[in-house]
């Protein structure tokens, strides 16, 4: 603590940033490592693995084809309402139900703040649940609401006035194809996305399960993080920056068919670039990311002080987030912390991040318009994002999944690899069931025989024989 009592002050009389990382220069594969220069002076460490696996061009199985139509209305009194036109999913991940809203359903939400409170949801004909599992993923735990029935809905929830001026409406309508993504499919790419605070290191456990599978992975460190550079400027690090950063290494390394995975801050741009590049960005994966609100940046925060000042609160800083980032705080979540490069920025990229936090698109309607099929994974004792946010983030989307796992918080991917790492894998190679083709039926069915049957004995007894047919037969014999 007085060290960093400190630096502070030194930071504060040289008016410079204390831990400053040395801007690295473009260059090969170190270490398995790749310095990228997005921007000039701007460069970014990313960690690409390229497996040794049996080369298939073409993913072996068919997949399933999913037709998204969907009806966005937003109404001036402040109320979300969609409809779902689309056909529904016909099979979910191994041990997953459904953690969104069915198809063929009604969902109306007010846009309210998540992080103050709940809004009411009521989803006419459609039953929403969410699953939780332990560090085996087995146990299952029923999360979602109860719609309810039909005339039983209060009347101080029934939409009185949202169906007079809609502010906005959007119609999506297309048809996707959701095919498993296998390690031995060229095509495929998995991108890893960390938060504030974090590197590429707290994906370790996941860049080696994932690579020894066959895949072809890759992580990068924000500006400002990791072995990252860090420019001295807080523009550089609001999230349109960052998220182009995103985007650029994106293009690099993007292959056919890609998979987003990000944690925390790190889903904002992965819904960003969902967005971007619908066409290959295939699944998603949301590790604690919240509700689907608006990026704004707090007004009363503790990061809103001064650089040199959070540099004096770095150690209180770091004991914090321990407390609410593990579920447990012992030494092995200290080491966890340590090996992994975790929450160890500079005070200036920490303050300067979360001010720079300002995404007005990324409301609900922008995570509605989202076609892709997302896992959500939630841990049950992280003390950042409540349980509620993600409950809601599946109500909004349009195909989610929502896990929850009851052993681990904010750091899960650390805390829980196996269970994560199963899950994941069971998401990437999930596809939805073909609805098998119709066929003829040779034989005919009761009533058809009847028919038939009348019809023979009709035409064998000349009283019983209908006038028109009657008629026509005399016409008949007169030609």
């Amino acid at each position: 603590m007085l060290t960093g009592f400190m630096d502070g002050l030194l930071c504060c009389l040289s008016s410079k940033s204390a831990n400053v990382v040395v801007p690295a220069e473009s260059s090969e594969c170190v270490d398995g490592f790749e310095f990228v220069e997005v921007k000039p002076g701007r460069v970014l460490r990313v960690r690409h693995i390229i497996p040794d696996r049996p080369v298939v061009d073409e993913p072996t199985g068919q997949g399933g084809s999913f037709s998204s139509k969907r009806k966005i209305t937003v109404y001036r009194n402040g109320q979300l309402y969609i409809e779902n036109f689309g056909d529904r999913v016909r099979a979910a991940p191994k041990n997953c139900q459904n953690g969104g809203t069915e198809l063929n359903s009604t969902v109306e939400v007010e846009l309210t703040d998540c992080g103050n409170s709940v809004p009411s949801v009521s989803i006419p004909e459609a039953q929403s649940d969410s699953i939780t599992a332990g560090k085996d993923g087995a146990s299952l735990l029923e999360a979602g609401r109860e719609a309810p029935a039909a005339g039983r809905t209060d009347p101080s929830q029934q939409p009185r006035k949202r169906r007079r001026k809609p502010k906005r409406t959007v119609v999506i309508d297309c048809e996707r194809k959701i095919s498993a993504c296998k390690g031995t499919h060229a095509d495929v790419a998995l991108f890893f996305i960390h938060g504030v605070g974090g590197s590429l290191d707290i994906w370790t456990h996941q860049l080696d399960f994932f690579s020894k599978q066959g895949y072809e992975v890759i992580a990068a460190d924000l500006a400002g993080h990791g072995a990252s550079s860090e420019p001295q400027i807080a523009a550089a690090y609001t999230f349109y920056a960052l998220a182009e950063d995103m985007r650029l290494i994106f293009k690099r390394y993007a292959r056919k068919r890609n998979i987003l995975i990000g944690h925390s801050y790190g889903v904002s741009f992965c819904t960003f670039l969902a967005h971007e590049y619908p066409e290959q960005v295939h699944k998603m994966v949301m590790i604690n990311g919240g509700g689907p609100t608006a990026l704004e940046p707090s007004l009363c925060s503790i990061f809103n002080l001064p650089s040199c000042v959070l540099h004096c609160l770095s150690p209180l800083l770091a004991w914090s987030f321990l407390k609410a980032g593990f579920a447990r705080q012992g030494a092995k979540e200290k080491q966890l912390l340590k090996d992994n490069n975790a929450f160890n920025v500079s005070s200036f990229v920490l303050r300067a991040m979360m001010s720079g936090q300002y995404w007005p698109e990324g409301d609900e309607v922008y995570h509605a318009e989202l076609t892709v099929p997302i896992l959500l994974v939630h841990g049950m004792h992280d003390k950042f994002v409540p349980v509620e946010e993600d409950q809601r983030m599946a109500e909004i989307l349009l195909m989610a999944f929502l896990k929850v796992l009851e052993d681990g918080s904010h750091m899960i991917m650390m805390e829980c690899p196996d269970a994560v790492n199963t899950l994941l894998h069971e998401f990437f190679l999930w596809e939805p069931a073909t609805p098998p083709a119709t066929k003829k039926d040779s034989k005919a069915r009761p009533e058809t025989a009847k028919a038939q049957s009348d019809n023979a004995s009709a035409t064998c007894d000349p009283s019983k024989v209908r006038p028109a047919t009657a008629n026509h037969t005399a016409k008949t014999r007169r030609d």
